[in-house]
Formats: C-alpha cells, sequence, structure tokens
C-alpha cells in the first residue's frame, strides 16, 4: 500500500476538486424539468399497464 503524507493527499485533493465543473443554474433547471417530466410520464405508462392488466385478469376470472 502506497504510503502519503497527510498534507500531499490534501494538496492532491484540492487538485482533483479544481478539475470539477458544476453546472449552471439553466442546466440543473432543464435537468430537474426533465426528471419531473419522466417521472410523470413513467408514472402513467405504468398505471396503463396496470389498469390493462388489472382488466384482464378481472376478465379472465370474471
Amino acid at each position: 500500500m502506497a504510503k502519503t503524507s497527510p498534507a500531499k493527499f490534501v494538496r492532491e485533493v484540492r487538485q482533483e476538486a479544481k478539475k470539477v465543473t458544476w453546472p449552471t443554474r439553466k442546466e440543473t433547471g432543464v435537468a430537474t424539468l426533465m426528471v419531473f417530466v419522466m417521472v410523470t410520464f413513467m408514472s402513467l405508462f405504468f398505471l396503463f399497464v396496470d389498469w390493462v392488466i388489472s382488466s384482464g385478469v378481472q376478465l379472465i376470472i370474471g
């Protein structure tokens, strides 16, 4: 296992942290909106599929 001094570790962490690019406010808003749209779409899709399967089972069972 490689031995690294705490000071060197902190320097390396800071160097890596400087490479991080954060999304802009607009990008965050667009991504959030897309998540809400997809969640709504998938919820409606599975509601419909559940209704179809439930109707089919009720038809078979009587």
